[in-house]
């Protein structure tokens, strides 16, 4: 017994749907993995995404520099604190202290110190 493929389909016709099937999937292909095709597009949405978050970040730094340049301008106590903490300026009679980097550990923190036998 034949099959029904077999009885209708004549060498053109298989070659035709070979030839459909094969663009099909080519089509398909380039779909997915041309320049502009989805998976390009998908990691252009997650680019877009994280420069937009970046650019978030920026604006609100942005916002704070120019209220810190906007307290400095007219306020003294602004002035006072970033001389006092970021240029290590006292008033006269005061005197300032630093500590070297690694010595703002508490002393339950360091390690005990070895005993020699």
């Amino acid at each position: 017994m034949r099959s029904w493929r077999n009885q209708h389909s004549s060498p053109w016709q298989r070659f035709f749907l070979t030839i459909l099937g094969l663009g099909l999937l080519a089509l398909v292909v380039h779909t997915l993995f041309s320049e502009h095709g989805y998976l390009a597009v998908q990691r252009h949405q997650q680019e877009y995404e994280r420069l937009q978050q970046e650019l978030q970040a920026l604006q609100e730094e942005n916002q704070r520099l120019e209220e810190e340049i906007k307290a400095l301008k007219g306020d003294p106590r602004a002035i006072e604190r970033v001389a006092r903490e970021d240029l290590k300026m006292a008033r006269p009679g005061e005197k300032v202290y630093s500590l070297p980097q690694g010595a703002s550990e508490t002393p339950t923190q360091k390690s005990p110190p070895k005993r020699k036998p």
